[in-house]
């Protein structure tokens, strides 16, 4: 089904492995449509509670594949649809000059269910700016990491301008850009971009345990909809605009049999079983936001 990742899933948590082991998992156009097809796929399945996204081999990812040259970022040059027009001058609201990496991210930022990163061992470029999209990113004690953009002549993709400074803070997120240089998990750690290091042999086991608490614990629509209202929350200007939409949401769920299961199974001193699915129980009113197009 998928050309460069695997997708397994057990015990309610979707595990995608991004699988070029030979290749340090580097990214290519089929990896792309790859992961976005797997994210629909696990949206799609309301047996699927969490995402945990890791590399096989040695390597998260090496960054985009650059086995094709220069003309690796030379859309004139690889294939893709020119946005040229007849005068010579570029149309940048054509479909051909948007980001492979921020088509990822935006597909990302748009799931439904909680994401984690296991960032097993290196992880640059666009193998970087993948997991700002996602919600929790943890790091094996040998990971490495780099926005290293500039040493390439680039700069930052994946939306990273719009994720990054959110995480770690703007002055932060401008060193670490403006220099591409590499760091270790240890930094990583004190600029809060991952949350967690541990040793290898422990990270998944510990990425498994955070998703499985969530998927055994909590209502699937109440986390479906507390992802969109943190991530969209960093878009307001006022806090009445969180008033109203949690207001709304606090409505909505008062009156379901998930609030009803979740106050029974406190008082019955048991373990929850929520009933209500994401695929048919989000409110009447989601989304409550409007989807900016690409122009």
């Amino acid at each position: 089904m998928y050309d460069t990742i695997l997708y397994d899933v057990a015990d309610r948590i979707a595990t995608i492995t991004l699988n070029r082991p030979d290749k340090l998992n580097a990214f290519t156009p089929q990896m792309r449509h790859d992961l976005v097809a797997a994210f629909d796929a696990a949206d799609a399945d309301d047996g699927v509670r969490a995402v945990i996204v890791t590399g096989a081999g040695r390597a998260f990812c090496a960054g985009a594949d650059l086995s094709e040259g220069t003309a690796t970022f030379d859309y004139a040059r690889n294939g893709r649809e020119s946005p040229v027009r007849d005068d010579g001058t570029t149309d940048y609201a054509h479909e051909a000059v948007r980001d492979s990496a921020g088509l990822l991210t935006l597909r990302i930022f748009r799931c439904v269910k909680p994401v984690i990163a296991a960032v097993n061992g290196p992880s640059v470029g666009v193998g970087l700016t993948m997991q700002l999209a996602m919600d929790m990113r943890l790091a094996a004690k040998g990971a490495r990491f780099g926005f290293v953009f500039p040493r390439r002549g680039l700069v930052p993709e994946g939306a990273a301008a719009w994720f990054l400074p959110r995480i770690v803070g703007i002055s932060k997120a401008l060193e670490w850009t403006m220099s591409g240089r590499i760091f270790d998990a240890d930094e990583a750690l004190a600029g809060n971009l991952i949350r967690s290091v541990h040793a290898p042999e422990e990270l998944l086991d510990e990425a498994r345990r955070i998703a499985g608490d969530i998927a055994a614990n909590t209502a699937p629509v109440s986390v479906a909809l507390t992802r969109q209202m943190m991530w969209r929350g960093l878009e307001m200007t006022h806090p009445m605009e969180a008033h109203r939409i949690d207001s709304r949401a606090i409505y909505a769920r008062g009156s379901t049999a998930d609030v009803a299961e979740g106050v029974q199974s406190f008082l019955g001193k048991r373990p929850p079983v929520f009933p209500d699915k994401v695929s048919d129980g989000m409110p009447d009113f989601y989304p409550w936001w409007q989807e900016p197009t690409y122009q």
